[in-house]
């Protein structure tokens, strides 16, 4: 009655209402559990990641001691001996002085005496016959020998000595017929007497030729050459013409 009088309608719930709330809430408990059960499952599965992962090797060992430095045997220091004094009874002092003074023996010898024959000034123990002072000095080398001097070179401001004695070249019949001729340029070494020493071809005309021109030269003699006062050797340019004009 009173709810006809405010004028509002009540609602009151229908008996088909619970059962489709409680139909609605099992599909969703239903769906939830189909949901989330497997992840679980699969969560429990999964092994569980490290954090970190160190790997730590040992240390290395320590480096060797180096060897120990090699020592040398302490060497033996020499130990002097003392030498004992000669036993002379003749030279041992008295430790308490004499009573009596008896007179020396006779022939009793004392090192500090000198030897017949020595000289004065000797040295006590030294050799019959020495030298004071020790052994002589040996004497001094013998000087040594002149260096070779070079012999001059005429030209220029020195002239060439005058030739005494000359000897023409002997031409032989064989260089005639084979027509050899020519000009032998030789170099002559002369000695301090003059004589012709030696004798060296500068230039050669044929074997021949200059075998006869070495032979005249060196029975060739020149006069000293005096430079200063004194004799030296010195050395010239010859020169032999050989012609077969001459022949004619």
């Amino acid at each position: 009655m009173f709810d006809v009088i405010t004028g509002k309608a009540r609602h009151l719930p229908s008996h088909a209402t619970l059962p489709i709330f409680m139909s609605t809430t099992a599909q969703a408990l239903a769906v939830t559990a189909i949901l989330v059960l497997p992840a679980l499952f699969v969560a429990e599965q999964i092994p569980e990641i490290p954090t970190m992962m160190a790997f730590v090797a040992p240390p290395p060992p320590p480096p060797a001691p180096p060897p120990p430095p090699m020592q040398r045997p302490p060497l033996a220091k020499p130990i002097a001996q003392a030498q004992p004094a000669p036993s002379t009874s003749n030279l041992v002092a008295p430790v308490e002085a004499p009573k009596t003074i008896e007179p020396e023996p006779e022939g009793a010898e004392y090192l500090d005496e000198g030897v017949p024959g020595g000289v004065e000034g000797g040295v006590p123990g030294g050799i019959a016959g020495g030298v004071v002072g020790g052994l002589a000095e040996p004497p001094p080398p013998p000087p040594a020998a002149p260096a070779t001097k070079a012999p001059v070179r005429i030209g220029g401001q020195i002239q060439a000595p005058t030739l005494l004695h000359r000897v023409e070249p002997y031409y032989p019949p064989t260089a005639v017929d084979a027509r050899l001729q020519g000009m032998v340029i030789l170099e002559a070494i002369v000695d301090r007497d003059g004589t012709v020493a030696e004798v060296k071809v500068l230039r050669s005309a044929n074997t021949l030729l200059d075998r006869e021109a070495v032979l005249a030269v060196k029975q060739w003699r020149y006069s000293p050459l005096v430079l200063n006062g004194q004799r030296e050797r010195f050395v010239l340019t010859v020169m032999l013409s050989f012609n077969l004009e001459m022949k004619s």
